[in-house]
């Protein structure tokens, strides 16, 4: 029985049970469920939304028409779901933007001036779902974030709903107590000292590891919050050549200028090279720059590479720099027993990037920021806003986190992992995990066995990356050189724009330094399976082999 034909069957008298308990008749299978005209459950005609409009919705009106609106939209989202589970149906319906833009079958992306009926409503919710990319297909590999958790997908469905903030207890109370669980509990997996780390979810890893560089500025140089740039010395901060972009974007957002970022070497698989780093440390200092913060990497975007962490906190603690550790995609194996020791040293950081919606799958956008010392977020954002953060409140005001951000708004981005989480438990993350990483590994002994494609790397893959070529008949018996160089680097996007204009299968390409346009698959999603993987290598050789 297949995954998703097992959560409907085992779903319908759920939900019947549930819905006959708020006056709820469920009806209809999912295949019963694809028009946005079905009938509402408990009900034999058609509902027929072309005369409704959104006053006729709560709070205008009573909650009938809202329920039944509601209901309908929730047939659209079940047969999506059901679409994204097939093997059978498309990844995508690609379309160009101006053909998006000029609009298609009655989808219009322009707003009008007078209201829209619901019928028009939920074509377009349809339509939207449609003409985007199902990023839960087991045949999606392009992205660090796939998958569609049922768990996750419902904890975001309940946080829309609550519609808070969580800047202070007194409006988010679960929320921000959950908060406070969920960090403790990723900073045990870090392997931090109980009740003495700190942390944000963020939204996204940029975001994170910008903290993290605000963070160690403050630390060393906290005149810098009222004072500015200005009364600092010049000051560096070091990262390697495979590192996440967002160091360097941080280093622009933060005054301290993208040219004093110094960018360490890596050896070939991707791996920052310690002592260049500490050449690099030493440079900067014989040249008047005051260094104060390296950037590790456990996981890296196109390699998945994870540096090594011990001897770059050596090399910190020598300095007496501020060591960050991006793990916002290689976090997520610090709950798998089998791969947990890749991250070794990362308890030394002084800080941590972490993105559950990544190797975790948990609904995009989940990141956190990890600290290891307690109080530093706070001292080094805070500035007591009298109408949010008043001291004079009848609850302990230490859980009015809101003024550790530098946002004043704050999503609820912590209650869908919370849930997942209760659903899973540590292990059973771990075992999602592993199976990332077996695909991984599946994918690289079929590459290593085939004439006609060519592994980046001939040694087995540290995380669920796998780089590669695909050598067409008409380059296999080609002299290696810049002729067959610059013949391969076409390769991957003419297939790729072929795949896109099929939509049965999406996986991203790249160049990276002098190595030409190559294939990088990525696992983070617990649907796909062997099938899937041999599907993908068949799609290409289809695709390519006449190019």
């Amino acid at each position: 029985m297949d995954m998703m034909q097992s959560l409907t069957d085992n779903s319908e008298e759920i939900l019947a049970q549930e819905h006959s308990k708020a006056g709820i008749v469920w009806t209809g299978k999912p295949a019963e469920r694809n028009s946005s005209s079905q009938s509402a459950p408990g009900s034999c005609k058609p509902q027929d939304f072309s005369s409704v409009y959104s006053k006729e919705l709560l709070p205008h009106c009573n909650g009938e028409t809202s329920r039944r609106f509601l209901q309908e939209l929730v047939n659209i989202l079940l047969s999506y779901i059901d679409k994204t589970f097939d093997r059978s149906s498309k990844v995508l319906d690609f379309h160009h933007p101006h053909q998006l833009k000029e609009g298609l079958e009655g989808f219009s992306l322009e707003l009008p001036e007078q209201p829209e009926n619901l019928e028009q409503l939920l074509v377009d919710c349809r339509d939207t779902l449609k003409y985007g990319v199902k990023t839960g297909h087991p045949r999606f590999f392009n992205q660090l974030s796939s998958g569609l958790d049922i768990v996750g997908l419902a904890g975001e469905w309940l946080t829309s709903t609550a519609n808070t903030n969580m800047f202070t207890f007194e409006i988010s109370p679960v929320f921000i107590l959950m908060e406070e669980i969920v960090l403790k509990k990723m900073h045990e997996k870090v392997g931090w000292e109980e009740d003495k780390g700190d942390g944000i979810f963020c939204p996204g890893g940029s975001m994170c590891n910008l903290y993290s560089v605000l963070l160690a500025r403050y630390h060393h140089f906290p005149e810098v919050k009222k004072k500015g740039m200005a009364a600092l010395p010049k000051l560096v901060l070091f990262t390697s050549e495979q590192s996440h972009y967002s160091i360097k974007k941080a280093a622009m957002v933060l005054g301290i200028g993208t040219e004093n970022v110094f960018v360490v070497k890596c050896d070939e698989r991707g791996k920052m090279i310690p002592r260049e780093l500490e050449l690099c440390i030493n440079r900067a200092k014989s040249e008047g720059y005051t260094p104060f913060y390296v950037n590790a990497t456990a996981g890296t975007t196109v390699f998945g590479a994870f540096d090594p962490l011990p001897d770059i906190a050596d090399i910190c603690q020598r300095h007496g720099l501020w060591m960050h550790v991006d793990a916002a995609w290689g976090g997520g194996l610090l709950l798998s027993k089998r791969h947990c020791t890749k991250l070794r040293g990362i308890e030394r950081a002084s800080s941590v990037t972490w993105n559950p919606h990544k190797m975790m799958g948990v609904p995009l956008q989940c990141a956190a920021l990890l600290v290891r010392e307690k109080g530093l977020l706070q001292e080094c954002n805070q500035l007591r806003a009298d109408y949010l953060f008043q001291p004079d409140k009848h609850y302990d005001v230490s859980y009015d986190t809101g003024d550790k951000s530098i946002q004043c708004g704050r999503h609820v981005d912590v209650f869908k992992l919370w849930l997942m989480w209760k659903a899973k438990g540590s292990e059973g993350f771990g075992s999602q995990v592993n199976r990332c990483l077996e695909n991984a590994e599946y994918l690289f002994t079929c590459l290593r066995k085939r004439a006609d494609f060519e592994l980046v790397f001939k040694s087995k893959p540290e995380h669920s990356n796998v780089c590669f070529w695909y050598i067409p008949p008409s380059l296999r018996g080609a002299p290696r050189g810049p002729d067959r160089d610059r013949r391969l680097h076409e390769v991957a996007p003419k297939i790729k724009a072929k795949m896109m204009e099929e939509g049965m299968v999406m996986i991203g390409y790249q160049p990276l330094g002098e190595k030409v346009n190559f294939f990088r698959c990525v696992f983070s999603n617990p649907a796909t399976k062997e099938e899937d993987v041999d599907f993908l290598l068949d799609e290409i050789v289809r695709l390519g082999c006449d190019l």
